[in-house]
C-alpha cells in the first residue's frame, strides 16, 4: 500500500495523506482521523511505524519518541488559521526544531473552542504520545485540566495560572508593558493612550496591569476615553479605530500602547488614514516582535518576546518529566526587552 493508493481511497490529495500521517497542520480532524484509519486497515500505519522503529535504535532509550503540540482554537486571538499568525507560526517553528535536537516526532492536534469535549475524544482516540505542549494562550484553569486528564505529561505554553500543578512557559507579560510605558514617559508623553483586545485573555490582562502600573508609578492616568478597544489579530485598518479616535473631543494622545503588534500595525494604517504621521502626530508602540514589525512603515517599536527561548524551555521541561525519576513541574517566566525602531518619538512642541 503505497500513499498514492491511500489518498484515492480517502478522496483527498498525497499531500493531504503526507499532512495527516505526520501530525501536520493543513488538514481537517475529520479527514486526519479518515486518513490514519485507511492507514491502519491497510496495513500502511503498522509497517511504518515498524519502519520508525528500526531507524530509531541509536536513540538514547529514555527519550520519548513522539510528542503532541495542542491547540484550541476560537475566533478571538487564537483562530482556525492560527498557523498563519506570525507569533505562533514563529513559536512553532521553535518548537520544531527543538523537538528535532531531541530526535522527537511532533504531532499537531487542533480542538475547536465550541466542539471541546468532541475534540478531546478524537485527540484521545488518535496516535498516542508520550507528552504534550498545550498552546494555553486562550485557555482558562478548567480546560487546561481537561487535557491533562487524556495527557499525563503536559507543559503549557504562553500562558501561567500560578495554583495548578503543571509545568508552565510564558513571557514576562507585566515587564514588557511596564517597559513600554517606560519608554514612552521617558520620551516626554504624558497623554498615552491604551489600544485593548476586545478579546480577552490572561496576557493581556498582565500586560494592562503591568502598564497602567507603571504610569501611575509616575503620577500618570490613562482617561477612559484613552482606551481604545479593537480586534486582536487584524492588520488592516479597523473603522472601530477610525470612529473612537475621532470621538476624543480634544487633547488626543500623543502616543498609543498596543497588547500585540497585530492592533499596532492597523492602528498605524488607520491614523494613516487620517492622515496623521507616525511618529510625528502620534507614537505607537506594540507588544510581541512579529517579522510584520519590521516590515509596517514606519517599522515598529516593540516589545521582543522571546519565543525561541520558551520553546526551548516547553520542550526541555516536558522531557524533563518523562525522562527524571525526581521531577516536580515549574513555572518558567521568561523577560521581555523592549526594540526600538522607527514608530515612536518625542512629542511635539506645544502638545
Amino acid at each position: 500500500m503505497k500513499i498514492a493508493e491511500i489518498a484515492q481511497i480517502a478522496g483527498v490529495s498525497k499531500s493531504a495523506v503526507s499532512l495527516a500521517l505526520n501530525g501536520k497542520p493543513g488538514v481537517s480532524e475529520e479527514t486526519r482521523e479518515r486518513i490514519v484509519e485507511i492507514a491502519k486497515e491497510t496495513g500502511y500505519l503498522r509497517k511504518t511505524l515498524k519502519k520508525a522503529k528500526t531507524v530509531s535504535v541509536q536513540r538514547p532509550a529514555q527519550l520519548p519518541k513522539v510528542l503532541r503540540f495542542i491547540v484550541c482554537t476560537n475566533h478571538g486571538i487564537v483562530s482556525e488559521e492560527y498557523q498563519n499568525q506570525s507569533f505562533f507560526t514563529e513559536l512553532l517553528h521553535d518548537i520544531e526544531d527543538q523537538c528535532k535536537d531531541y530526535r522527537c516526532d511532533l504531532l499537531y492536534s487542533t480542538i475547536r473552542h465550541d466542539d471541546f469535549q468532541h475534540g478531546l475524544q478524537r485527540v484521545q482516540n488518535s496516535v498516542a504520545a508520550e507528552g504534550t505542549i498545550v498552546l494555553g494562550t486562550n485557555l482558562n484553569p478548567q480546560e487546561i485540566e481537561a487535557i491533562a486528564s487524556i495527557s499525563k505529561n503536559i507543559v503549557v505554553l504562553d500562558t501561567l495560572f500560578t495554583t495548578m500543578n503543571h509545568d508552565f512557559v510564558v513571557m514576562n507579560n507585566a515587564m514588557g508593558a511596564h517597559q513600554a510605558a517606560e519608554y514612552l514617559v521617558g520620551l516626554g508623553h504624558t497623554r498615552i493612550g491604551y489600544v485593548q483586545s476586545v478579546s480577552r485573555m490572561q496576557n493581556f490582562d498582565e500586560r494592562k496591569q503591568g502598564f497602567y502600573a507603571a504610569l501611575k508609578d509616575r503620577g500618570l492616568s490613562i482617561p477612559g476615553q484613552y482606551v481604545v478597544s479593537l480586534e486582536p489579530t487584524i492588520t488592516t485598518v479597523q473603522p472601530e479605530f477610525l470612529k473612537q479616535w475621532s470621538d476624543i473631543s480634544k487633547d488626543k494622545p500623543t502616543a498609543l500602547f498596543c497588547e500585540c503588534d497585530y492592533m499596532a500595525i492597523s492602528v498605524i494604517k488607520g491614523l494613516l488614514e487620517l492622515g496623521l504621521r507616525v511618529p510625528d502626530d502620534v507614537s505607537v508602540i506594540g507588544f510581541d516582535d512579529i517579522r510584520e514589525s519590521t516590515i509596517v512603515v514606519p517599522e515598529l517599536t516593540t516589545i521582543h518576546v522571546p519565543k525561541q527561548q520558551m520553546a526551548k524551555y516547553a520542550v526541555r521541561q516536558l522531557i524533563s518529566s518523562l525522562t527524571e525519576a525526581d521531577f516536580s513541574a515549574s513555572k518558567i517566566v521568561v523577560d521581555t526587552s523592549l526594540i526600538e525602531r522607527r514608530s515612536c518619538g518625542e512629542p511635539k512642541v506645544g502638545d
